[in-house]
């Protein structure tokens, strides 16, 4: 659905976004991380044709970033929750949505029937008379996310969605995304929320100015750590790990007198195993376990490595 070829973005002395090169699948929810000044606004801003590009190629659907007579048909197909939600605090809610639904030229129904639906779902629909401007930080952010969808477009680029909002907002937003995620948009989302990226995204992109790395947080994981597995024993001796590498393990590390990390390609055939040779040699096991490094582990370590094996 989105597919960029060496997408570049300078604005004069000044590389903002280096050799951009990715695809995003139709349906998916792709999830773009990096620090601040990484690149990733300026990204969605050539993407959805509000600023031109300097080089490279980009789709969308298969029309294409800088060519003219595609420009308007992507802006209508493409729905933009930006960093500043940008609303008109003197109208209510829905006279919001109205607005923005007819700059897409939908009918009346039709703003009337998602309006509605996207309240419901946002949990507004009860304000939905209230003026914006008396809304908090959180409900006008719920209400541009609403706008970003009022014209019903099957690709949506988020930008920090859930930055103002409190717990209980937050999870209704990632709800949301969810239920967006079942109809087969396609999410592109900005966010600094690692965790959040964590628990929706089907791949992530690292970027700093140029794409240090892409895949899923389990690809990710796997090639930065590989698999491990820890073993609680009652204790460790010398027995034990001679037993533990007479069964093939690559790499063991003694973590305490009572804990031991293995490296391993496949848990599931290579644990039990594991676990016959420390008991075979005297070991009590008291329990086993994954390492599994989060997500801010991942992200940390390939902006410090820039995506090299470390």
């Amino acid at each position: 659905m989105i597919e960029a070829e060496g997408l570049t973005k300078k604005f004069g002395g000044v590389t903002a976004v280096q050799g951009l090169t990715l695809n995003v699948e139709k349906g998916e929810v792709f999830g773009f991380l990096g620090p601040n000044g990484a690149g990733k606004t300026t990204t969605v801003r050539m993407l959805c044709c509000l600023i031109s590009k300097t080089s490279g190629e980009a789709t969308i659907g298969g029309l294409r970033i800088g060519r003219s007579e595609d420009q308007l048909k992507i802006r209508q197909m493409v729905g933009v929750l930006p960093e500043n939600v940008g609303l008109y605090e003197d109208l209510t809610a829905y006279r919001n949505l109205d607005f923005y639904g007819q700059l897409y030229r939908c009918t009346k129904q039709q703003i009337r029937e998602r309006a509605e639906r996207l309240l419901r779902m946002l949990g507004l629909w009860e304000r939905r008379d209230d003026l914006v401007g008396t809304f908090s930080k959180g409900m006008k952010q719920k209400v541009a996310i609403a706008r970003s969808l009022i014209h019903d477009p099957p690709v949506l680029f988020l930008d920090e969605p859930t930055a103002n909002l409190d717990p209980e907002s937050a999870k209704t937003v990632r709800d949301f995304i969810f239920e967006l995620k079942k109809e087969k948009r396609t999410i592109f989302l900005n966010t600094h929320n690692l965790d959040e990226a964590q628990r929706v995204c089907d791949r992530i992109g690292i970027l700093k100015t140029s794409l240090i790395a892409v895949g899923s947080p389990e690809q990710l994981r796997a090639s930065l750590w590989g698999r491990k597995t820890v073993l609680h024993l009652s204790a460790v001796n010398e027995a034990i790990l001679s037993a533990v590498r007479g069964v093939g393990v690559r790499n063991i590390e003694t973590v305490s007198e009572t804990k031991l990390v293995v490296d391993v390609t496949d848990p599931e055939k290579e644990n039990p195993s594991i676990v016959r040779a420390v008991v075979g040699a005297g070991g009590e096991v008291r329990f086993v376990t994954e390492l599994r490094p989060t997500l801010e582990d991942i992200y940390l370590r390939l902006l410090k490595s820039g995506g090299k094996q470390p």
